[in-house]
Order: C-alpha cells, then structure tokens, then sequence
C-alpha cells in the first residue's frame, strides 16, 4: 500500500485466532484527522495495541477525502486543521456519510462541542486525553453500531405519524424519511417505546452513548435538541419532545 507525506499507517499484527470475533469492536480500521503528528503516532500505537488498524492524515481536505472512502469504520476529528477545519469537514461528511464521528477539542471550547456534536457527531472528547479513555469512547461507539448491525429484526414502532423501522434503521414522519444520525435514531427509538414516560438523561446517555452521565456533559441534550428539530412539532403543533427541568426528556404523544 503506497502511503503520502500526509498519510502514516500503523497495522495490527496477526491476531491470535481465540482473539478474533465478528461481535468485537476492535480490529476494526480507524480514520484519525489531526495536524498533530506527534499525538496521531501516539494514539496510533496505543490503539494498535487494542487491536485497532489506524491511518492519519494531517489536514482538513486529504481527511474529507479518506473520510468519504467507505473503508473506515469511524473516524477520529479534530476540529482545529489546516486547509479545511475539522467543522466543515462534519458538514460536508455527514451529508453523503453517516460513518461514526468524534470529534476532539480544545479543553473548555464548549461551544466547538455543541457545534460538533449539532453537526452529526456521534461524540466528542475535549484535549488533553488518555488514549485509553479515546479507545474506551470508540468502542462504545462500534460496539453500537455492531450491536444494529446484528439485530436488524423487520421491528416497526409507530406513535402518532411518526414511525421507526429498526431493521432497515429508517424514520418516517408523515410518510417521508426523516434524515437522522445513529445516535438521534438511537433517541428516537427510545422515546418511541417509551410514549408519556419521562425518560432521565442519565438513562439516555447510559443507553445511547454507551458511558456514565458527568456532571458538565450536555452531549445528550444536544442530540436531544438535534432530534427534535428534525422531527419537528407534533400535528397540532405541540411540543413533541419535552423537556422535564431536572430530569430528563418526555415524548409526549397525541391522544
């Protein structure tokens, strides 16, 4: 495999056969986009370890490029990058991709988060980072996606006009598709099974992001709002999802 000045590859070595498993999040291939060549080498070797094959590339417009090639199973976004910053790069992946994102941080850049994650982001995480706890966000993440890989039963939910089919991990409002992240479509489901139950933001987290709610995380509430504002009001115009002050979210269905 030839690899350019802006590419460095790290492979994993011949896994033990007892290792191996079609469930595992790991010995997948990962995408990393950040102009920091020294942390992609560290966090390629660390995430070698664990089994992942790692690629980097060092700038906005080469990671939009590898990003959109079909053959990364998530990738890891920088936001601040040369010739194309890590935000527009979201912008333009998710509207041809739905691939798994996280995007990484400057440490107490709220906003670039909200604005990440508002973007399609399935994650984030704020620098400076352990790798373990990168490696930990990332198979949260795969072991998702590869959970609805595997479960795909012809399941359809429907309240009110909207319905889910968790199969074909489609939305529909009124009978038209509705454009949904992973995680909004986790949401979404979620709220569908569970009509005029308050449903807490430790709970959603837990099930949807795959970790522990802390204290400053708002990531769920954004992808909240993202759902939210796809969906739209209900038919009488009332508020769909609901905010519970302290609490949680509620779906509030027509009756």
């Amino acid at each position: 495999m030839s690899v350019s000045n802006t590419e460095r590859l790290s492979s994993v070595g011949t896994m033990p056969a007892s290792e191996k498993g079609g469930s595992s999040p790991l010995h997948q291939k990962i995408l990393i986009i950040d102009d920091d060549v020294d942390l992609c080498d560290l966090l390629a070797e660390s995430l070698r370890r664990q089994g992942f094959l790692v690629v980097a590339v060092h700038d906005g417009i080469t990671g939009l490029e590898r990003a959109l090639s079909n053959e990364f199973a998530l990738i890891v976004l920088d936001l601040m990058l040369p010739g194309l910053d890590g935000s527009e790069v979201l912008k333009r992946l998710r509207s041809r991709s739905n691939v798994p994102v996280i995007i990484l941080t400057a440490k107490g850049e709220a906003n670039d988060r909200i604005v990440g994650l508002e973007s399609g982001a399935d994650d984030y995480l704020a620098k400076p980072f352990y790798p373990r706890e990168l490696a930990a966000r990332m198979q949260a993440v795969l072991r998702r996606a590869i959970f609805d890989e595997s479960h795909r039963e012809a399941d359809r939910i429907q309240v009110g006009d909207v319905e889910v089919n968790t199969g074909a991990r489609t939305a529909r409002r009124r009978n038209r598709l509705i454009d949904l992240t992973s995680v909004e479509f986790d949401l979404l489901v979620l709220f569908l099974k569970s009509p005029g139950k308050v449903l807490g933001r430790e709970e959603l987290t837990k099930a949807v992001l795959g970790r522990e709610l802390r204290a400053t995380d708002r990531s769920i509430d954004v992808h909240v709002s993202n759902l939210r504002g796809k969906l739209g009001p209900n038919l009488n115009g009332s508020e769909r999802i609901k905010n519970i002050r302290s609490t949680g979210y509620l779906y509030v269905p027509l009756i």
